[in-house]
């Protein structure tokens, strides 16, 4: 990344119209060998160049199978995801209609939204759901675990814009709850963008009502839920985002254990057995356990071995963000207003933002708004007055045909593609990472 001049750091301060002949023929507009296909029976697509990349796939998120394919209506490569089973259990059910609910919702450059989502057969053959979303060409895990080199310049600035699009989460009510760099996109100009929120939800403000414990791989699980705390806050996305800046700076995982016990074992070798108020969140059982080890002392200044870029100012935001009680740890904006981000948002808004731009004279023109926050909270009320399967099917079956009502042409599925045979047969590939079990200070 060249060096640039700009900002200062902010101060603190689908239906069954479609002929079944149509979509048995090949549908109009995709070739044979692709997944897509326009529905519309006099649809003509642009020309295809001959070079047309394959349909492939790319990822495996919580809940889903991605593959890269090509919109048949102007050839941009995109990435489509297959949210299977949709309609197993209430709970299941509720979960994917969140996440579309959410795809749409989004509007920020940091994080990935829904470009589109295919057509859905009628309601009684209504099984899964399709979503087609920007296509990146990698993930940060891929470029942690490979070979190219890492400068300082590209950890700031990817750690900059994973903040920026957690800032706009956060301030949507939205908790994540898996971040870690497999989720975190990014494409050859390094724009980061985080995806699959198969696990995110709305946070939840009482404090007495119970969270699942069940989320976040466990490399980068926040020492509350491995400690079993029925309740937790957006401080442990904050915790799994301390966990890669870490990654980032030594280029291996920062801690990574066998069980869930163990996590938290490598945990206090780093920070020390934490004191009673600090775990006041855990249950009884997990501090009990605590209580019975030997005291370890705090060795934090091992975090200025991870390598040359592990300077002052990168291990003192570090160390704020790897805080044993979430009520101690920093906030996403109090980790922006860091001195250590500052190079970050120079480079980001100097040549690779969207809400920034280069007048005719060769002048940056900034933005007003640096990080931007969601303009309104993330509504689910909704999910409290779906009470049953069939209820939670007829609404999102709703939901996707006002998002269809563009004038756009829809998007079907070409089920005579030989890639589609596989793409349909996909499975979740699930974490090799059990979630912490409830009864495991028992």
């Amino acid at each position: 990344m060249a060096a640039v001049g700009g900002p200062a750091r902010q101060s603190r301060g689908v239906s069954m119209s479609v002929s079944m002949s149509l979509v048995q023929g090949g549908a109009a507009g995709a070739p044979q060998g692709a997944i897509l296909a326009a529905a519309a029976p006099y649809f003509q697509p642009p020309a295809v160049p001959q070079d047309v990349q394959p349909d492939r796939p790319i990822g495996y998120g919580a809940f889903g199978v991605v593959w890269a394919v090509t919109d048949p209506r102007d050839g941009r490569r995109v990435a489509l995801k297959k949210l299977p089973n949709v309609f197993q259990s209430l709970v299941s059910s509720k979960r994917v209609f969140r996440e579309l609910k959410m795809l749409c919702f989004f509007k920020h450059e940091n994080v990935l939204s829904a470009l589109d989502i295919l057509q859905p057969p009628h309601l009684d053959f209504f099984q899964e759901i399709y979503v087609i979303t920007e296509l990146l060409q990698s993930d940060l895990h891929k470029i942690i675990v490979s070979p190219q080199h890492l400068s300082a310049d590209h950890i700031k600035v990817f750690l900059y814009q994973i903040l920026r699009g957690l800032k706009y989460l956060h301030s949507a009510r939205i908790l994540h709850r898996d971040i870690k760099p497999g989720n975190l996109l990014v494409n050859s100009n390094c724009v980061l963008k985080i995806c699959d929120f198969g696990l995110a939800r709305v946070e939840e403000p009482d404090q007495s009502k119970n969270m699942t414990q069940e989320v976040v791989t466990q490399y980068y699980r926040a020492p509350e839920i491995l400690m079993g705390a029925r309740h937790y806050s957006a401080a442990v996305d904050v915790w799994s985002v301390g966990c890669i800046f870490g990654e980032l700076l030594g280029r291996r995982i920062l801690f990574q254990a066998q069980s869930p016990v163990q996590q938290l074992e490598l945990i206090t070798e780093l920070l020390g057995t934490p004191s009673l108020e600090d775990m006041r969140h855990a249950c009884e059982g997990a501090r009990s356990h605590m209580l019975r080890r030997a005291p370890k002392p705090q060795s934090m200044s091992a975090l200025y071995t991870l390598s040359t870029h592990a300077t002052h100012e990168a291990v003192h935001l570090l160390c704020q963000m790897l805080v044993f009680d979430p009520d101690k740890r920093i906030s996403v904006i109090d980790a922006l207003a860091h001195p250590y981000v500052d190079e970050g948002r120079l480079r980001y808004h100097s040549c690779m933002c969207k809400c920034c731009y280069t007048t005719s004279a060769g002048m940056r023109q900034y933005t007003g708004e640096f990080e931007p926050s969601a303009t309104q909270a993330f509504d689910d009320l909704w999910e409290r007055k779906l009470t049953s399967v069939q209820q939670v099917k007829e609404e999102m079956h709703k939901f996707i045909a006002e998002q269809l009502q563009t004038g756009r042409v829809p998007l079907c599925i070409n089920p005579q593609s030989a890639a589609f045979k596989s793409f349909a047969s996909s499975t979740v590939a699930h974490s090799s990472e059990l979630p912490p079990s409830p009864h495991q200070w028992e």
